[in-house]
């Protein structure tokens, strides 16, 4: 079993090299291991709310959860010019923190810790205490409701980047949610290669190139590694 996933591991390193415009898109999985829930694991919230339970108390308040692994090896993906764009479904402000040029992230559904301006679109830290834009707009929450639009510059940019992708990897995310869910199959049609990291089932398990049930913080770490070797920059 070790030996197994030491070759898929290796061959995902492989994919990362040769990649020229990979493509990461991250969903709430990801974020599990900082002690967040998840929506569609089997103590998600969705999956609790299903079976008439409340959501499980968070042991922190959302502003102080860390990044883990998972977040810098991303990172470390940015650092070694291996990271075209980070596509997120998820609001808890995580990537920022953990050092991603927010030019290469699109926050599809907001972010906990930006206002956004009705007017120009522009994302400023809550924690300012501004009400309005240097443009004189409005400032409201960034968080996206259940149906409300999604940011259109960030939604054009994802659709962008998964079309423009030859290596598409999912981390984290059921793949159940559209449009954001739209956005691999944008990327397969495009030819590019599509690996999943998710310990639950995926609409599209049966077109992945390389897939992974295992802890992100198990996988994502190991394969950057190898990339490194491959690199030439041995650790």
């Amino acid at each position: 079993m070790k030996e197994e996933l030491d070759k898929r591991i290796q061959a995902f390193a492989e994919c990362l090299y040769e990649s020229k415009h990979p493509v990461v898109f991250t969903g709430a999985g990801i974020s599990t291991e900082s002690g967040l829930p998840d929506f569609r694991g089997p103590d998600g919230m969705w999956t609790r709310r299903d079976k008439g339970l409340p959501p499980r108390p968070m042991t922190e308040p959302w502003d102080s959860v860390e990044p883990n692994a998972g977040h810098h090896a991303i990172v470390d993906l940015q650092q070694l010019g291996k990271l075209a764009f980070l596509i997120s479904q998820n609001v808890d402000n995580l990537h920022l923190k953990s050092g991603i040029n927010p030019d290469l992230l699109a926050e599809l559904h907001g972010n906990i810790a930006k206002l956004r301006c009705t007017r120009c679109g522009k994302k400023v830290d809550k924690s300012n205490d501004a009400l309005t834009c240097e443009c004189g707009g409005h400032l409201v929450r960034s968080v996206v409701d259940f149906g409300e639009s999604l940011p259109e510059k960030d939604l054009m940019l994802s659709f962008e980047h998964s079309r423009k992708c030859d290596l598409f990897v999912v981390v984290g995310s059921s793949l159940v949610v559209t449009p954001a869910a739209d956005m691999p199959a944008e990327a397969l049609r495009s030819g590019a290669r599509l690996i999943i990291i998710n310990q639950g089932e995926t609409p599209f398990d049966h077109h992945a190139h390389l897939r992974f049930h295992e802890d992100i913080g198990e996988v994502l770490p190991k394969a950057l590694k190898r990339l490194k070797g491959f690199m030439g920059l041995f650790e």
